[in-house]
């Protein structure tokens, strides 16, 4: 079976698709991108069996056809965080002044330019006004793991959902960002219409609301759902 799955979910796919795939003997292909990307690769025709994604995506893809009505099911949320490169020092980022100033007096901020979380981060900086002091020292890339600039030592901070960044070996995690700036994303699943492993795509996610797999996602920071 294929699966599509937004970027957040890929340290809890790579402990647990393993385990399902033990137990089931279903093999699953698994193919990774923003949800933005993903969006647009699946209405320009591609499709899979069961589909992860954050936000309304899910709802709109029920919408127009693309999943089996009933089919779609909350999985679990997270937020946007901070990280730095593993051993440095970590700014005070517990209030939305304090956030502000660890931006201003880092050398270099990593975020994408498509991810769910780069996309709330422009907007917030600019509600911040801070945005031309960002964006003239900013590292960003069209999606995948930001934390990835940080290890490497070409940026000082990244932005991006807190799963993303605990996934990312060389980067600590500062924290997320205050509750009062913070932007839930809910991560949702459906299987698509035209699946040719419908069965097998229900068992996948029958699996992901089991409660092995909700320690699992909390242990990758998402918040599972009930």
């Amino acid at each position: 079976m294929k699966l599509f799955v937004s970027n957040s979910m890929r340290g809890v796919m790579d402990e647990l698709l393993p385990k399902f795939e033990r137990a089931t003997g279903h093999k699953v292909e698994v193919s990774y991108d923003p949800a933005k990307i993903m969006m647009e690769r699946i209405r320009n025709g591609e499709a899979a069996d069961l589909v992860i994604l954050g936000g309304s995506a899910i709802e709109d893809l029920e919408k127009a056809g693309k999943i089996a009505a009933g089919s779609r099911r909350v999985i679990s949320s997270c937020g946007v965080g901070v990280a730095v490169k593993a051993g440095a020092p970590k700014p005070d980022i517990g209030t939305v002044d304090a956030f502000k100033r660890a931006l201003l007096a880092a050398k270099s901020v990593a975020y994408t330019e498509h991810g769910a979380s780069g996309i709330y981060f422009s907007g917030l900086i600019e509600k911040l006004g801070i945005a031309g002091e960002i964006k003239a020292k900013a590292a960003r890339q069209a999606g995948g793991l930001v934390g990835e600039i940080v290890a490497a030592g070409k940026a000082e901070l990244a932005v991006q959902q807190v799963p993303e960044l605990l996934v990312v070996k060389g980067v600590d995690l500062v924290g997320p960002l205050p509750k009062e700036i913070q932007q839930t994303t809910v991560s949702s699943a459906g299987i698509f219409a035209s699946s040719k492993a419908p069965q097998e795509a229900r068992a996948l996610l029958d699996f992901l609301t089991t409660q092995d797999a909700k320690r699992v996602m909390k242990a990758k920071g998402h918040e599972p759902a009930n």
